[in-house]
């Protein structure tokens, strides 16, 4: 049981930050989806995984 409360607030938390990266992103048009690819992503791996997620983007996109 602990351990899934852990996993949801994990996915819950990288949900707000990529909210948040999304509301400074709006400026510079790189803007990341929130969907569940990029949610699992990012709270599974964690700041670089958000880092690779803007540099795929700008890069190939």
């Amino acid at each position: 049981m602990k351990k899934l409360f852990s996993i949801i607030k994990r996915i819950i938390i990288s949900g707000f930050v990529l909210y948040g990266y999304n509301l400074i992103a709006v400026h510079f048009n790189m803007i990341l989806p929130i969907n569940l690819i990029t949610l699992l992503a990012v709270s599974f791996l964690g700041a670089p995984s958000l880092f690779a997620l803007v540099l795929f983007k700008f890069l190939f996109l």
